[in-house]
Order: structure tokens, then C-alpha cells, then sequence
């Protein structure tokens, strides 16, 4: 894949998450929310400060994430469904 997001964006990939519930009903996926957990895929090299400076980035490729539920623009790269956000979307990473 040759994208790499800009300034202080990631990209994305949704993980999805159980299609049964605790009590083993299954769910359709016409019922299903879309999942809030996700994979980073690549991250881009960080803002800047106003004088110029790099903002380091808090996440890096591979790290779990937590992000709100309508973070984010779905995108299509070589035939997969991605998300690209600002890193401030993200609300956590999981360890």
C-alpha cells in the first residue's frame, strides 16, 4: 500500500467484534454497530508547533485504539474498507 496520511492523521482498520451475544443469540449484520476498536495501520509525522517544531506522535502503526463512534472517514485502499482520523479522535490505546 502506498498512502501515508499527512500531518498528525492515522489510518485505521476496523477490528470487528462478536457476532453472537453472551447468551448466544447471533446478530445480523443488519443489527450490528459498527465497532469503536480498531488497528493502526500507518500514522503520519505530526503536526507542527508554530514555530515550525514536529509534534511527536502519541500512537504508532500496530497499536491497538479506541476512537468515538463517528470518528473518522471511511476510505477504500487496494479493495479494503479503512478509516483515516486525527490522532486527537482517539481516545485511548489498549494494552
Amino acid at each position: 500500500m502506498s498512502f501515508t496520511p499527512l500531518h498528525d492523521r492515522v489510518l485505521v482498520r476496523r477490528i470487528e467484534g462478536d457476532e453472537t451475544t453472551k447468551g448466544g443469540l447471533i446478530i445480523p449484520d443488519t443489527a450490528k454497530e459498527k465497532p469503536q476498536e480498531g488497528e493502526v495501520v500507518f500514522v503520519g509525522a505530526g503536526g507542527r508547533r508554530e514555530d515550525g517544531e514536529r509534534i511527536p506522535m502519541d500512537v504508532k502503526a500496530g497499536d491497538r485504539i479506541l476512537f468515538g463512534k463517528w470518528s473518522g472517514s471511511e476510505i477504500k485502499l487496494d479493495g479494503e474498507d479503512l478509516l483515516i482520523m486525527k490522532e486527537s479522535d482517539i481516545l485511548g490505546v489498549i494494552a
